[in-house]
Protein backbone atom coordinates (compact mmCIF):
# COMPACT_ATOMS: atom_id res chain seq x y z
CA UNK A 1 0.00 0.00 0.00
CA UNK A 2 2.65 2.14 0.93
CA UNK A 3 4.54 1.52 -2.10
CA UNK A 4 1.65 2.31 -4.24
CA UNK A 5 1.53 5.81 -2.70
CA UNK A 6 5.20 5.98 -3.18
CA UNK A 7 4.89 5.46 -6.57
CA UNK A 8 1.60 8.17 -7.17
CA UNK A 9 3.77 10.89 -5.32
CA UNK A 10 6.75 10.45 -7.15
CA UNK A 11 4.36 10.55 -10.90
CA UNK A 12 2.11 13.34 -9.80
CA UNK A 13 5.60 14.63 -8.76
CA UNK A 14 7.17 14.16 -12.11
CA UNK A 15 4.25 15.52 -13.97
CA UNK A 16 4.14 18.51 -12.25
CA UNK A 17 8.13 19.00 -12.85
CA UNK A 18 6.86 17.99 -16.63
CA UNK A 19 4.26 20.94 -16.29
CA UNK A 20 6.61 23.41 -15.03
CA UNK A 21 9.49 22.56 -17.58
CA UNK A 22 7.09 23.04 -20.50
CA UNK A 23 5.58 26.48 -19.49
CA UNK A 24 9.13 27.47 -19.00
CA UNK A 25 10.14 26.20 -21.98
CA UNK A 26 7.65 28.23 -23.90
CA UNK A 27 7.79 31.24 -21.71
CA UNK A 28 11.61 31.57 -22.52
CA UNK A 29 11.85 30.37 -26.12
CA UNK A 30 11.47 32.01 -28.94
CA UNK A 31 8.13 30.84 -30.58
CA UNK A 32 5.75 33.29 -30.26
CA UNK A 33 2.80 31.56 -31.75
CA UNK A 34 3.32 28.90 -29.62
CA UNK A 35 3.26 31.51 -26.65
CA UNK A 36 0.64 33.29 -27.62
CA UNK A 37 -1.10 30.24 -27.65
CA UNK A 38 -0.32 29.27 -23.99
CA UNK A 39 -1.06 32.79 -22.72
CA UNK A 40 -4.50 32.30 -23.69
CA UNK A 41 -4.63 29.23 -22.28
CA UNK A 42 -3.35 30.18 -18.69
CA UNK A 43 -6.04 33.21 -19.01
CA UNK A 44 -8.53 30.50 -19.42
CA UNK A 45 -7.39 27.90 -16.98
CA UNK A 46 -7.87 31.58 -14.66
CA UNK A 47 -4.26 31.20 -14.14
CA UNK A 48 -3.83 35.22 -14.69
CA UNK A 49 -0.50 36.01 -12.64
CA UNK A 50 0.97 33.49 -15.29
CA UNK A 51 -1.05 34.98 -18.47
CA UNK A 52 -0.31 38.35 -17.35
CA UNK A 53 3.19 37.67 -17.09
CA UNK A 54 3.11 35.79 -20.67
CA UNK A 55 0.90 38.68 -22.30
CA UNK A 56 3.80 40.87 -21.14
CA UNK A 57 6.69 38.67 -22.03
CA UNK A 58 5.06 39.20 -25.77
CA UNK A 59 4.54 42.72 -26.28
CA UNK A 60 7.58 43.91 -27.63
CA UNK A 61 7.24 40.65 -30.63
CA UNK A 62 4.07 41.86 -31.11
CA UNK A 63 4.51 45.45 -31.53
CA UNK A 64 3.03 46.68 -34.93
CA UNK A 65 1.64 42.89 -35.59
CA UNK A 66 -2.71 43.07 -35.99
CA UNK A 67 -2.24 41.06 -31.91
CA UNK A 68 -0.62 44.21 -30.70
CA UNK A 69 -3.60 45.60 -29.05
CA UNK A 70 -5.02 42.41 -28.46
CA UNK A 71 -1.82 40.94 -26.29
CA UNK A 72 -2.00 44.64 -24.39
CA UNK A 73 -5.45 44.55 -23.38
CA UNK A 74 -4.96 40.81 -22.33
CA UNK A 75 -2.20 41.74 -20.29
CA UNK A 76 -3.96 44.68 -18.78
CA UNK A 77 -7.28 42.12 -17.81
CA UNK A 78 -5.44 39.28 -16.58
CA UNK A 79 -3.44 41.94 -14.25
CA UNK A 80 -7.35 42.66 -13.17
CA UNK A 81 -8.66 39.40 -12.96
CA UNK A 82 -5.69 38.42 -11.05
CA UNK A 83 -6.30 41.88 -8.67
CA UNK A 84 -2.94 43.38 -8.64
CA UNK A 85 -5.59 46.87 -9.78
CA UNK A 86 -2.62 48.94 -9.85
CA UNK A 87 -1.50 47.67 -12.18
CA UNK A 88 -4.07 46.88 -14.13
CA UNK A 89 -4.96 50.46 -14.40
CA UNK A 90 -1.00 51.64 -15.44
CA UNK A 91 -1.43 48.70 -18.56
CA UNK A 92 -4.75 50.03 -19.39
CA UNK A 93 -4.49 53.57 -19.09
CA UNK A 94 -1.20 52.86 -21.70
CA UNK A 95 -3.80 50.68 -23.71
CA UNK A 96 -6.09 53.33 -24.21
CA UNK A 97 -3.62 55.97 -24.90
CA UNK A 98 -2.11 53.75 -27.63
CA UNK A 99 -5.28 52.30 -29.08
CA UNK A 100 -8.04 54.81 -28.67
CA UNK A 101 -9.69 53.38 -31.65
CA UNK A 102 -9.61 49.47 -30.63
CA UNK A 103 -12.48 46.93 -30.26
CA UNK A 104 -11.12 46.91 -26.71
CA UNK A 105 -11.20 50.39 -25.94
CA UNK A 106 -14.37 50.85 -24.11
CA UNK A 107 -14.03 47.68 -21.62
CA UNK A 108 -10.48 49.11 -20.98
CA UNK A 109 -11.18 52.55 -20.19
CA UNK A 110 -14.05 51.30 -17.70
CA UNK A 111 -11.87 48.35 -16.22
CA UNK A 112 -9.38 51.23 -15.73
CA UNK A 113 -12.18 53.30 -13.75
CA UNK A 114 -13.05 50.58 -12.02
CA UNK A 115 -9.03 50.01 -10.82
CA UNK A 116 -9.30 53.45 -9.86
CA UNK A 117 -12.58 53.20 -8.00
CA UNK A 118 -10.97 49.85 -5.98
CA UNK A 119 -7.63 52.22 -5.25
CA UNK A 120 -9.72 54.39 -3.22
CA UNK A 121 -10.23 54.86 0.90
CA UNK A 122 -13.04 55.27 2.82
CA UNK A 123 -14.36 58.36 3.53
CA UNK A 124 -11.98 59.06 7.00
CA UNK A 125 -8.65 58.67 4.94
CA UNK A 126 -7.07 61.27 2.20
CA UNK A 127 -9.62 61.47 -0.72
CA UNK A 128 -7.41 62.07 -3.49
CA UNK A 129 -7.61 59.16 -5.34
CA UNK A 130 -11.64 59.43 -4.71
CA UNK A 131 -11.10 62.87 -6.56
CA UNK A 132 -8.57 61.44 -9.43
CA UNK A 133 -11.48 58.56 -9.93
CA UNK A 134 -14.27 60.81 -10.41
CA UNK A 135 -12.79 63.57 -12.22
CA UNK A 136 -12.02 60.28 -15.05
CA UNK A 137 -15.17 59.12 -14.19
CA UNK A 138 -16.80 62.25 -15.10
CA UNK A 139 -14.96 62.46 -18.58
CA UNK A 140 -16.23 59.38 -19.47
CA UNK A 141 -19.84 59.63 -18.63
CA UNK A 142 -19.48 62.95 -20.69
CA UNK A 143 -17.47 61.16 -23.90
CA UNK A 144 -19.71 57.88 -23.79
CA UNK A 145 -23.19 58.46 -23.10
CA UNK A 146 -24.63 55.62 -24.37
CA UNK A 147 -21.85 53.37 -23.26
CA UNK A 148 -23.06 50.06 -21.55
CA UNK A 149 -20.99 50.74 -18.30
CA UNK A 150 -22.32 54.03 -18.15
CA UNK A 151 -24.94 53.10 -15.09
CA UNK A 152 -22.48 50.88 -13.39
CA UNK A 153 -20.18 54.29 -13.84
CA UNK A 154 -22.75 56.35 -12.36
CA UNK A 155 -22.90 54.11 -9.31
CA UNK A 156 -19.49 53.88 -8.78
CA UNK A 157 -19.68 57.84 -8.82
CA UNK A 158 -22.65 57.89 -6.60
CA UNK A 159 -20.45 55.76 -4.07
CA UNK A 160 -17.91 58.35 -3.97
CA UNK A 161 -19.36 61.84 -3.83
CA UNK A 162 -21.41 60.02 -0.82
CA UNK A 163 -17.69 59.45 0.60
CA UNK A 164 -16.95 62.69 0.13
CA UNK A 165 -20.16 64.66 1.27
CA UNK A 166 -19.78 62.68 4.63
CA UNK A 167 -15.95 63.50 5.14
CA UNK A 168 -16.98 67.29 4.71
CA UNK A 169 -19.88 66.17 7.25
CA UNK A 170 -17.87 64.21 9.57
CA UNK A 171 -14.74 66.78 9.37
CA UNK A 172 -16.94 69.70 10.81
CA UNK A 173 -18.97 67.51 12.89
CA UNK A 174 -15.53 67.09 15.08
CA UNK A 175 -15.27 70.53 16.45
CA UNK A 176 -19.06 70.06 18.06
CA UNK A 177 -17.91 66.55 19.68
CA UNK A 178 -14.11 68.57 20.65
CA UNK A 179 -16.92 71.08 22.30
CA UNK A 180 -15.63 73.95 20.31
CA UNK A 181 -18.67 74.97 19.25
CA UNK A 182 -17.59 78.45 17.35
CA UNK A 183 -15.62 76.44 15.44
CA UNK A 184 -18.38 73.35 14.29
CA UNK A 185 -21.10 76.50 13.56
CA UNK A 186 -18.61 77.91 11.65
CA UNK A 187 -17.39 74.82 9.50
CA UNK A 188 -20.99 73.32 9.28
CA UNK A 189 -22.11 76.32 7.90
CA UNK A 190 -19.35 76.26 5.10
CA UNK A 191 -20.09 72.65 4.28
CA UNK A 192 -23.08 73.89 2.55
CA UNK A 193 -21.94 76.88 1.28
CA UNK A 194 -19.08 74.28 -0.37
CA UNK A 195 -22.04 71.81 -1.23
CA UNK A 196 -25.85 72.77 -0.55
CA UNK A 197 -26.59 69.65 -2.21
CA UNK A 198 -24.96 67.94 0.41
CA UNK A 199 -26.54 64.32 1.15
CA UNK A 200 -26.28 65.00 4.86
CA UNK A 201 -27.87 68.48 5.00
CA UNK A 202 -30.49 67.61 7.54
CA UNK A 203 -27.74 66.15 10.04
CA UNK A 204 -25.42 69.50 9.03
CA UNK A 205 -28.40 71.79 9.77
CA UNK A 206 -29.22 69.91 12.85
CA UNK A 207 -25.68 70.25 14.38
CA UNK A 208 -25.83 74.06 13.14
CA UNK A 209 -28.51 74.72 15.32
CA UNK A 210 -27.24 72.64 18.08
CA UNK A 211 -24.01 74.00 17.94
CA UNK A 212 -25.45 77.94 18.35
CA UNK A 213 -27.76 76.65 20.61
CA UNK A 214 -24.55 75.61 23.51
CA UNK A 215 -22.18 78.18 22.10
CA UNK A 216 -25.03 80.85 23.63
CA UNK A 217 -25.50 78.53 26.71
CA UNK A 218 -22.19 78.62 27.64
CA UNK A 219 -21.22 82.21 26.88
CA UNK A 220 -21.39 85.22 29.21
CA UNK A 221 -24.29 87.07 30.20
CA UNK A 222 -23.49 90.14 28.16
CA UNK A 223 -23.40 88.26 24.82
CA UNK A 224 -25.96 85.68 25.18
CA UNK A 225 -29.04 87.52 23.84
CA UNK A 226 -27.17 87.99 20.34
CA UNK A 227 -26.06 84.53 20.43
CA UNK A 228 -29.51 82.81 21.03
CA UNK A 229 -30.71 84.80 18.24
CA UNK A 230 -28.43 83.07 16.05
CA UNK A 231 -29.92 79.55 17.62
CA UNK A 232 -33.58 80.69 16.69
CA UNK A 233 -32.21 81.27 12.80
CA UNK A 234 -30.77 77.98 12.20
CA UNK A 235 -33.74 77.13 14.14
CA UNK A 236 -36.24 78.12 11.39
CA UNK A 237 -33.73 77.24 8.81
CA UNK A 238 -34.07 73.20 9.83
CA UNK A 239 -37.45 73.16 10.84
CA UNK A 240 -38.83 75.11 7.60
CA UNK A 241 -36.56 72.73 5.29
CA UNK A 242 -37.38 69.63 6.89
CA UNK A 243 -40.63 69.75 9.00
CA UNK A 244 -40.59 65.83 9.75
CA UNK A 245 -37.27 66.15 10.61
CA UNK A 246 -36.30 63.26 13.72
CA UNK A 247 -34.81 66.49 15.14
CA UNK A 248 -37.72 68.55 15.40
CA UNK A 249 -39.15 68.02 19.08
CA UNK A 250 -35.69 68.30 20.71
CA UNK A 251 -35.16 71.42 18.65
CA UNK A 252 -38.77 72.91 19.57
CA UNK A 253 -38.02 72.35 23.01
CA UNK A 254 -34.53 73.90 22.98
CA UNK A 255 -36.41 77.16 20.98
CA UNK A 256 -39.06 77.30 23.73
CA UNK A 257 -36.83 77.81 26.16
CA UNK A 258 -34.89 80.42 24.36
CA UNK A 259 -38.07 82.28 24.24
CA UNK A 260 -38.39 82.27 27.82
CA UNK A 261 -35.25 83.72 27.82
CA UNK A 262 -35.55 86.61 25.10
CA UNK A 263 -39.20 87.24 26.32
CA UNK A 264 -37.54 87.53 30.36
CA UNK A 265 -34.55 89.63 29.02
CA UNK A 266 -36.88 91.89 26.97
CA UNK A 267 -38.62 92.64 30.30
CA UNK A 268 -35.44 92.99 32.21
CA UNK A 269 -34.17 95.80 29.30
Amino acid sequence: MRSRLLIAAVAALALLSSCKSQYEAVMYGTDVQAKYKMAFELFEAKKYAKAAEAFESLTMAMRGTAQDDTVQFYWGLSNYRYGDYVTAESNLEQFVSTFPLSPFTEEARYLRLDCLYRGTYRYELDQTPTRKALAEMSVFQIENPESRYHDSVAKMMDDLYDRLELKAYKSAYLYYHMEDYLAAHYALKNVLKENADNRYREEVLYYTAMAAYKYALNSVASKQRERYLVFVDDYFNIVSEFPESKYVKELEGLYNKVQKYLKRDNEDG
